[in-house]
């Protein structure tokens, strides 16, 4: 009996180190930037880049993920915006698909924007006009497809007039699976500017809200011991019930162009978002009589995060400040820590840094292609390492077996930081 309890916990124990080993979705494995405990992590960078493969491609702004040996990600194949599966590691290709027809406007390069997602047999993909498709991991044949303007009422305008949000620029943020479902931001009219589906088969389960879509994905979070998904929408902040969508909470929050990017994050019952307009944004969740209670408990101007998604460390986010400044911000307070300059050489609006959390270090990928290794220390900026890897990139990087997998202008790279 012994024995086969102790093979049963050995047999649980590899298959979660073996779904640990992916990075199936934007975030990581619970959408939060942190890599899972158990993982192998680097304690530094190499002297020098270990560079595993390098391959070409073309237009695009959505990041990779890594799921079962494989890598997805989406380019811009004249003027269609298609998936591809490649062998992460070998970047031998596999497949390829066209999701949908490029929309071109002033934010530069022309190409995909969002992130795909794996799940079991299932690939989910996103265009920029709202089309979804689930396709076939194994040869990418689509097994169903939504349009959010052709079933759900969305209208996707381009860059024209007042647009505001993902009808503006597009369908940014990445759907969410939660078990059996997935939720969308579809920005849909009447009652679907949130919508879950059956990730089967593509059939409605419900619909909330009005909200237009920004750039934003939805999280899942226990906030004030309530389960929930959260979205940042053009209209604001709102925790809704994952299982039939009821509206939990709401928080106003307009700006001109609807330009909310960054993904929900939470710190014990705060739940934070930033926009460059309004500023960062800290809201608390507690329980009421009639169910939850939400309200702004902090704005910070001084620590107006753009559009690079942040992090959170126990009771500290760690973020992009408007001064192409990286912050460490309390959480509860909302007063900034500490500042540091001297990671960024773009220009304070078009500055990204795409984060994860190793432990106790974060990792950065700067714009300019720079790895930088600090400690997650409320106490001060403390570089560990730092290592040049790529060219101008706006990505968010997967990391799965000791490599991390990246994007700048020109390649897909796949970089060993263990061996």
């Amino acid at each position: 009996m012994n024995f086969l309890r102790w093979a049963l916990v050995a047999w649980l124990g590899a298959l979660w180190l073996a779904g640990a080993a992916d990075w199936a979705q934007w975030g990581g494995p619970s959408r939060d930037g942190h890599v899972p405990p158990g993982v192998a992590i680097p304690a530094q960078l190499p002297a020098e880049p270990k560079i595993v493969w390098r391959t070409h491609v073309t237009e695009g702004l959505a990041s990779p993920i890594v799921y079962h040996g494989k890598v997805f990600y989406l380019d811009n194949q004249q003027g269609k915006e298609t998936i591809h599966e490649i062998n992460a590691a070998d970047a031998a290709p596999l497949w390829t698909a066209i999701l949908d027809d490029v929309p071109k406007d002033s934010q530069s390069p022309p190409g995909p924007r969002c992130t795909p997602l794996a799940d079991g047999e299932r690939l989910f993909a996103q265009s920029s006009r709202g089309e979804l498709q689930c396709l076939d991991v194994a040869d990418g044949k689509v097994l169903w497809e939504k349009n959010y303007p052709r079933d759900f009422g969305a209208v996707f305008i381009g860059e024209k007039g007042t647009a505001a949000g993902a009808s503006r620029h597009g369908y940014n943020g990445q759907p969410l699976i939660d078990g059996d479902h997935l939720i969308a931001l579809a920005g849909g009219s009447p009652g679907a500017g949130v919508i879950c589906l059956n990730k089967t088969n593509g059939e409605t389960v419900w619909k909330s809200q009005d909200d237009p879509a920004a750039y934003s994905p939805p999280v899942i979070a226990v906030v004030a011991g309530r389960r929930q998904a959260l979205a940042f929408t053009v209209n604001g902040l709102i925790g809704l019930d994952p299982a039939d969508g009821k509206l939990l909470w709401r928080v106003p929050l307009k700006t001109t162009y609807g330009r909310h990017v960054t993904t929900p994050v939470t710190a014990d019952d705060m739940v934070m978002v930033a926009s460059h307009e309004i500023g960062l944004v800290g809201v608390k969740v507690t329980s009421a009589a009639d169910g939850l209670r939400a309200e702004q408990a902090w704005l910070n101007k001084d620590a107006a995060i753009n559009f690079s998604s942040p992090v959170v460390v126990g009771s500290y986010l760690y973020g992009l400040g408007p001064a192409k400044n990286l912050i460490c911000v309390d959480a509860h307070t909302g007063k900034i820590a500490w500042s540091k300059d001297g990671y960024f050489t773009s220009a304070a609006g078009k500055a990204h840094a795409g984060m994860l959390v190793m432990g106790k270090n974060i990792l950065i990928l700067t714009d300019d292609g720079q790895l930088a290794l600090i400690a997650a220390d409320p106490a001060e900026c403390r570089e560990i390492s730092r290592l040049q890897v790529c060219g101008f990139n706006w990505c968010n990087p997967a990391y799965a077996d000791g490599r991390l997998y990246l994007r700048d202008s020109r390649d897909l790279i796949c970089v060993e930081l263990l061996k």
